[in-house]
């Protein structure tokens, strides 16, 4: 298994591989419950142009199943501590585009087996690896940079931290700090004990500090679900965003696997035309491609996996790899199966093989015949995780040469894009575009790799697509 792995050569051991991967799970694992939310309907809720809509109980199932086999699979192929799910930016463009679009999830889910085939494909032919080593290393920095800053994000708009401020309040402040900037339910209260508590353990190097972390602050979590009376929810009385911390008053059963192979390929093109269908396929291809190229950069400097040029050894399989998930997740009905940011929680616990990955398949699997009992673990438990690894991860800033603005302004808009726009892959593209256009400026348009003006020309298109759409009607 050493040998295998590459465990010990990575500087790493079984128990911390263990460790990492139960980490990603649980920081991860909120996927389960949310994507039913996101896909899933009823009779009035989230159905196509048929009526017809995905049951939430099966699509949990399905969501599951393709994510514990893309991890084990990922593991044992590529080797690395990168986790697979369902991708939460194409689940919701899913999710409009069935309801925007005229189609139904069958096409839809036909659409996305399509996507990943063209991404096996041009990851086989080594275009994407091409495109991958094409990247600045000053680009690549900022990646993980701001994939840090993103996953910190996610985790306190998670945990209700963070908030939207609603269009009625009629102020030009789009977020705020919990309501009225003030902590007012306990549950925000305990993530940011949370907090404070995984970022002592792991300024302690306490081995398995967030692990630790996790379970202490689910284990307060359900003393306050029990005892507390507080606070008011649309989900919940007391307040939790997604998950609440009860014991589950049933443990096991069979999963609902009905949805996997119930797919329309190519009803997309004939219900709503080639145009529209290939718009659709093309918009999924790029969040894809750049989402995964961008979080396997971050997650790859972060685990100290890369070169000196930020380049990954054995790219090109694991972007293939990557690739196929794309059609595991279309042909189980769950969207796209792709790279999770959350891998870094288990990076962060000492995970830098394919073992991890193995671990957090493995409870992905076991998880789809003992749904209720995971979901004891609440996001405000998990989300701290995220915080104090986007911690970790902004220190990438110290390789960014920011004497030089031609660097520092494309690195400065791809960090601050991602959170911002909620969407690696956004800020991967206007990076790339501001990149282009100021080493041009500069006069050294020698130096780009014809690669990143082609990808920046995409991006551009990218960007553009609603006018375009709207001009082709």
């Amino acid at each position: 298994m050493d040998r295998f792995f590459k465990i010990s050569e990575r500087g790493s051991t079984i128990a911390r591989e263990v460790r990492g991967g139960v980490v990603t799970f649980f920081t991860m694992a909120y996927i389960v419950v949310l994507n039913p939310i996101i896909i899933g309907g009823s009779a009035d809720r989230n159905y196509d142009t048929t009526h017809h809509f995905l049951p939430p109980n099966q699509v949990a199932a399905v969501t599951a199943l393709a994510a514990g086999i893309m991890c084990i699979v990922f593991g044992v192929i590529a080797k690395y501590p990168f986790a697979f799910a369902a991708g939460l930016g194409i689940n919701s463009l899913l999710a409009v585009t069935v309801a925007q679009q005229g189609i139904t999830w069958r096409e839809a889910m036909g659409l996305v087996v399509i996507e990943g085939v063209i991404m096996v494909v041009l990851a086989a032919s080594g275009l994407r690896t091409a495109i991958f080593n094409a990247i600045p290393t000053e680009l690549k920095s900022a990646i993980a940079a701001g994939i840090g800053c993103f996953i910190a994000f996610i985790g306190m708009v998670d945990a209700g931290l963070v908030k939207r401020v609603p269009d009625a309040a009629k102020t030009t402040v789009p977020v705020g700090f919990g309501v009225n900037n003030s902590i007012t339910t306990w549950p925000v209260l305990i993530f940011a004990v949370g907090v404070l508590l995984m970022g002592v353990l792991v300024a302690r190097q306490v081995r398995g500090g967030l692990l630790i972390g996790i379970i202490i602050t689910t284990a307060l979590s359900m003393i306050v679900q029990a005892i507390g009376d507080f606070g008011s929810s649309a989900k919940d009385a007391r307040g939790w965003s997604l998950n609440v911390p009860d014991m589950p008053k049933s443990v096991g059963g069979l999963p609902n696997l009905s949805l996997v192979g119930d797919v329309d390929i190519f009803g997309a093109f004939s219900r709503v035309g080639v145009l529209t269908a290939t718009v659709v396929v093309f918009a999924l291809l790029l969040s894809n491609f750049f989402d995964a190229m961008g979080t396997m950069t971050g997650l790859g400097r972060e685990a100290g996996l890369a070169d000196k040029d930020g380049n990954l050894p054995g790219i090109g399989k694991a972007l293939t790899v990557e690739g196929t998930g794309a059609v595991v997740g279309g042909a189980a009905s769950a969207s796209s199966i792709t790279v999770f940011v959350e891998s870094a929680s288990g990076i962060a616990e000492g995970a830098r093989t394919g073992l991890a990955n193995i671990v957090t398949g493995v409870l992905f699997l076991v998880a789809m015949f003992f749904t209720p009992l995971y979901q004891v673990v609440p996001s405000e438990a998990a989300a701290p995780a995220l915080v104090v690894v986007g911690a970790m991860m902004i220190g990438q800033v110290r390789d960014i040469d920011w004497s030089k603005f031609e660097i520092a302004l494309p690195a400065f808009l791809t960090i601050i894009a991602m959170p911002f726009t909620y969407s690696i892959a956004n800020g991967i593209g206007i990076g790339f575009i501001t990149y282009v256009v100021l080493m041009v400026a500069k006069g050294k348009w020698r130096t780009v790799s014809p690669l990143l003006y082609v990808v920046a020309l995409v991006f551009v298109l990218y960007f553009a697509k609603q006018p375009i759409e709207n001009l082709f009607n």
